[in-house]
């Protein structure tokens, strides 16, 4: 049996996320106190007790998700399951980065403060109404990326996330986007419907922020993970940090290849996916690419008593 310890990206944040695992793990609570430290504010404080707006806003979101997967992963540790079992890590977007502090490669305190710098690099890239997002059902990757290429006529219109085998997503400047939408439902789309994001995440759109991210890489450190990274640009393993860190800058405007990340990892022979964090949208996804494969949502106490039955 082989596992890969899997971590969500933005969409996954609740209010109240990874108290309980706070409340009954010391070491789960520690995680949470040394990311309100690093960035010099309670975050912890609006994950538990704020409102979903502000907690949703993409320069909390992102380190709030990553405090919440290290505090399951803090957990698990406590009790004897942690990184030792996996042959693998991912993460889906911002995930990458809670998957790279669990493997070592990144401090937590550095990642912290890297997902606030790329959350409000994110945010800035774009003015607000001028970029969009379009999930696309019930077509392939490679429907999905003609229809891009149709509806871009001069704009920015790329394919952003395949997800799984039937959900695709689309980002660019909102004119090809509103296209993009039309053409998906001519070519036989179930759905194709605008997403309620912030910014056009994961296309050319995102140059400013990844020229910002460069910079901010550029002055961390950085270690070879202990586990093998599986990246979501390449969707193949990496583990030599020089490596990594380019890849987290092309990440920034680049396809976020989920479903070609999972078919790798369970043609490796990975039988389980441990989803470590908020939400249960991964194992959603992996379901729908990996048939064969079982999942396991790692998110509160009780799904580590779970996990310790086996």
């Amino acid at each position: 049996m082989s596992i890969a310890f899997v971590f969500p990206g933005q969409g996954a944040q609740t209010i109240g996320m990874g108290q309980a695992l706070a409340d009954a793990y010391p070491a789960a609570r520690a995680v949470f106190d040394e990311v309100d430290e690093a960035l010099g504010e309670k975050l912890s404080e609006l994950i538990w007790n704020g409102d979903a707006e502000t907690l949703t806003l993409t320069e909390n979101a992102q380190p709030a998700l990553m405090a919440t997967s290290m505090a399951a992963l803090a957990a698990l540790e406590a009790e004897g399951l942690g990184m030792d079992r996996a042959s693998f890590v991912a993460g889906h977007s911002l995930g990458e980065y809670s998957a790279l502090c669990a493997a070592g490669t990144l401090s937590l305190a550095d990642t912290a403060r890297l997902l606030r710098i790329r959350g409000k690099a994110m945010q800035a890239a774009v003015p607000v109404g001028e970029g969009a997002m379009a999930a696309v059902l019930g077509l392939d990757a490679e429907a999905v990326d003609k229809v891009a290429q149709e509806a871009a006529q001069g704009d920015v219109c790329q394919l952003a996330n395949e997800n799984d085998p039937s959900q695709n997503v689309l980002s660019g400047s909102k004119a090809a986007i509103d296209r993009a939408v039309v053409l998906a439902k001519e070519a036989g789309a179930k759905r194709a419907l605008p997403l309620p994001v912030s910014a056009p995440f994961h296309c050319a759109l995102m140059q400013p922020a990844a020229d910002e991210m460069a910079r901010a890489l550029a002055a961390v450190e950085m270690k070879d993970p202990a586990v093998p990274l599986v990246a979501n640009v390449l969707a193949d393993s990496v583990t030599d940090a020089g490596r990594i860190r380019d890849l987290l800058v092309e990440q920034v405007t680049g396809r976020v290849r989920w479903r070609s990340s999972v078919e790798w990892m369970a043609a490796q022979g990975v039988t389980e996916f441990w989803e470590i964090g908020a939400g249960k949208a991964l194992s959603g996804m992996i379901r729908r690419i990996a048939k064969d494969a079982s999942c396991r949502a790692v998110g509160a106490p009780e799904d580590i008593a779970a996990a310790k039955e086996g």
